[in-house]
């Protein structure tokens, strides 16, 4: 299985930092807190892979030891997991999942096979450390049929229901037409969950970048 390592054009300090996000941002516990919106939990939908990949890390462009990577825009998404006080919740296990560039899921039921690119994971998965920080290499969501574009988010604790939710691309007139984004009907929870998906800083790949974080509406017991 691979290693998740970053691309040599785009090293790990200079992501963060093309971001916006200094040491600071991630290690002050309750930085914001006052500003903090609860991510409201959306449903799971029914395109959860129901076969796991055997390659389940954070890097979902390349399967394992293949060289050929997905279709799409490549982005790196990224955030944090914070605790309904906004501090920083640790052993979180994040899931993502999305459907390829041609609109199939990593699902029996999700798409037809025959057009699936066989070359993108479709899921992730990424253990938080201290900060509550994590990141993913995936591409930039599609539509597909009755769907806006949209990432699928999973946070597992233990001894705690997993809270899922979904990631959204800001500007996108589908957004509006979409049933389940606009199910959220407190305007700040919806803005909480479409967030701008922008060139990233240093790239010369012509790579994006999307920061979300996520606000449990709990605080994990340690």
């Amino acid at each position: 299985m691979k290693t998740m390592t970053l691309l040599p054009s785009v090293p790990r300090r200079r992501f963060l930092h093309g971001l916006g996000l200094g040491a600071a941002a991630w290690c002050i516990p309750g930085a914001f807190a006052e500003a903090l919106i609860q991510t409201p939990a959306q449903t799971e939908g029914p395109f959860y892979p129901d076969h796991l990949p055997l390659d389940t890390d954070n890097d979902l462009i390349i399967i394992n030891d293949k060289l050929t990577p997905a279709v799409g825009e490549i982005t790196w998404v990224s955030g944090r997991i914070l605790d309904a006080r906004g501090e920083p919740v640790r052993n979180a296990l994040v899931e993502i999942w999305q459907c390829d560039q041609n609109g199939v899921y990593l699902h029996s039921k999700g798409g037809d096979p025959a057009k699936r690119d066989g070359n993108f994971q479709g899921f992730g998965r990424f253990l938080t450390g201290s900060t509550g920080e994590y990141v993913f290499r995936t591409i930039k969501p599609v539509v597909y049929p009755g769907r806006t574009p949209h990432i699928h988010y999973a946070v597992k604790l233990k001894g705690r229901d997993k809270y899922t939710t979904q990631c959204y691309i800001q500007g996108d007139p589908r957004n509006a037409t979409d049933g389940i984004w606009k199910g959220i009907t407190d305007s700040k929870q919806r803005e909480s969950v479409t967030v701008p998906f922008t060139p990233l800083s240093g790239s010369k790949a012509g790579e994006l970048a999307a920061r979300f974080d996520i606000v449990l509406g709990f605080t994990p017991q340690i």
